[in-house]
Order: structure tokens, then C-alpha cells, then sequence
């Protein structure tokens, strides 16, 4: 889908930056006559034929580029949306089910010294960690620590 979009876009911007191009050319052209000549009668032919022209085609091209950076925008988005929801699980229970399940489910209670949350022992936060040390309860009670959010400790109490 992206391959064929890009097919439908680049000839736009090529157009754009050659629509930039060839207005500039204009414009100096245009330039050029208007500076040689002494009365604004004699100057009004290269205005009307380049440098009217030429800013009609910068214009034109300014356009084309911003459609075309738009569109390109836009694909990137979608692709990036089919690939979040490609990712997603099939069955909405299961991801659902997996989303309400605590990731640890030990009952032992952890915490790290100088840490603010407490944790079971099989929580990927402490786990394997040397400096976890078991739980204080007056630390709990105090309110200076609070439940891990990724094991949920407070559902071991319940």
C-alpha cells in the first residue's frame, strides 16, 4: 500500500520542485530584462512575459511540495498504524485477561533500602537483586512505602 502511494507521490513533488525551478529561472530572466532598460514602458514586456510568470510558478510549486510532503505524512501514519495494529492479540480476552494478571504472584514481600514501593519477591524489579531485603512493616505503616505497580503486592494481603 505504502509502495503505491510514494509511486503516486513523488511525481508530484519532482513536479513541485521543478515548477520552483523554473519560476526562479523566470524571475531572474525577468530580472535581468527590467534592470537593462531606462523606462518603465520598455520593462513592462519582462514583467508580463517572466517575472509575473515565474512567481505565478513558485507559487504553484510551493504548493505541489506541501501536498506532497502532506500525503507522504499521512502514509506513514497509516503504516505505522497497521503495524500497531498488526501487534496486537487476536482474541481481546486474552490480551485483557494477561493486562488484569499481576506479572509476580509470590507472597514474600521486598524491598529495596532507599527505595519508595515495595514488592513480592518474584517481581522483575527485585528479583535476583542482592540488595532486596524483606519488608518493614512500620515502613508500610508509616506510608513511606508504597505497592509496586508492575506485581501489585497489595493483592497478596487480600
Amino acid at each position: 500500500m505504502r509502495t503505491a502511494r510514494l509511486r503516486t507521490v513523488r511525481p508530484v513533488l519532482w513536479a513541485g520542485w521543478a515548477a520552483l525551478a523554473a519560476g526562479a529561472v523566470l524571475c531572474v530572466l525577468g530580472w535581468y530584462g527590467v534592470s537593462g532598460e531606462r523606462y518603465a514602458e520598455r520593462q513592462l514586456p519582462y514583467l508580463a512575459s517572466c517575472t509575473i510568470p515565474g512567481a505565478a510558478l513558485i507559487v504553484a510549486g510551493a504548493i505541489l511540495l506541501t501536498h506532497g510532503r502532506g500525503v507522504l505524512a499521512t502514509a506513514r501514519v497509516e503504516e505505522l498504524y497497521a503495524l500497531l495494529v498488526a501487534s496486537e492479540p487476536d482474541d481481546a480476552e486474552e490480551s485483557a485477561e494477561a493486562a488484569a494478571a499481576p506479572v509476580a504472584v509470590s507472597g514474600d514481600l521486598l524491598m529495596v533500602p532507599g527505595g519508595t514501593l515495595w514488592h513480592r519477591a518474584d517481581c522483575p524489579l527485585v528479583a535476583g537483586k542482592a540488595e532486596a531485603v524483606p519488608v518493614d512493616s512500620k515502613l508500610v505503616a508509616n506510608g513511606e512505602l508504597g505497592p509496586c505497580p508492575i506485581c501489585e503486592p497489595a493483592e497478596a494481603d487480600d
